[in-house]
């Protein structure tokens, strides 16, 4: 694996060594769904993501249940997801009357998904698992014109200026590593890879489409539910 690039080389490896999990160890016991509430780290990939988006912070929740008849090793899945990918203020004084007047722009990009995961899903310490999902994916921007009071908030002037909303079609492939530390509850971390298509351009006049992916660090902790397991 010499020629490999470092970038690439650990989810190579990874993969392998959920492969050789799956084929040589012991078929898992006591399968059990779980839920899972996470936070998230989004960070834009490629020039249509970077251009019309910034690195965010959000959250989601997911439910996992494992299919009875392939022995705990792949379960289905299902959650949703909010991450805030740009907050953004400009502001304006005038030059005779010093009064200020704020432009706020807030965006915010969701997703509900669907699909399979495959790996581990017994009693055993470390559960490394690959899924893979469709997704409902849309976007929301909000610009307000805002004329503030420093000496109380409440007494601002806010004026909505735009507003969009765009939902579209999207996909991910996620690894990740279950550290099941309790049969109660778990440690959940990974790496998830989206992408959504046909976006219109956020920040513009023109509809210019675009077709923005990411990368997704998430940590999570997930507590069993064992009627859901096979």
């Amino acid at each position: 694996m010499k020629d490999i690039p470092a970038s690439r080389r650990a989810p190579a490896l990874f993969l392998l060594a959920l492969l050789a999990a799956v084929a040589f160890g012991p078929p898992p016991a006591a399968a059990a769904g779980k839920v899972t509430i996470y936070g998230i780290r989004m960070e834009p990939y490629g020039d249509d993501a970077e251009d019309y988006s910034r690195p965010g912070w959000g959250g989601g929740a997911r439910l996992v249940a494992p299919v009875p008849s392939t022995g705990g090793l792949f379960a289905g899945a299902f959650g949703a997801e909010l991450v805030n990918l740009l907050v953004e203020t400009v502001r304006f004084q005038d030059p005779i009357t010093m009064l200020r007047v704020e432009q706020q722009t807030n965006q915010n990009y969701g997703r509900v998904y669907l699909g399979g995961e495959l790996g581990p899903h017994g009693r055993g310490f470390l559960r490394p698992y690959v899924a893979a999902h469709v997704a409902w994916v849309f976007y929301w921007i909000e610009t307000d014109v805002v004329i503030p009071d420093d000496s109380s908030r409440e007494n601002e002037i806010r004026q909505d200026l735009d507003s969009e909303w765009d939902d579209v079609f999207g996909y991910d492939l996620t690894v990740g590593m279950d550290w099941n530390f309790h049969r109660m509850w778990s440690i959940d971390t990974g790496v998830r890879f989206v992408k959504s298509f046909g976006v219109p351009q956020q920040l513009g006049d023109q509809s210019l489409e675009i077709h923005p992916q990411y990368f997704e660090v998430f940590l999570g902790v997930g507590i069993a539910i064992p009627q859901l397991g096979g």
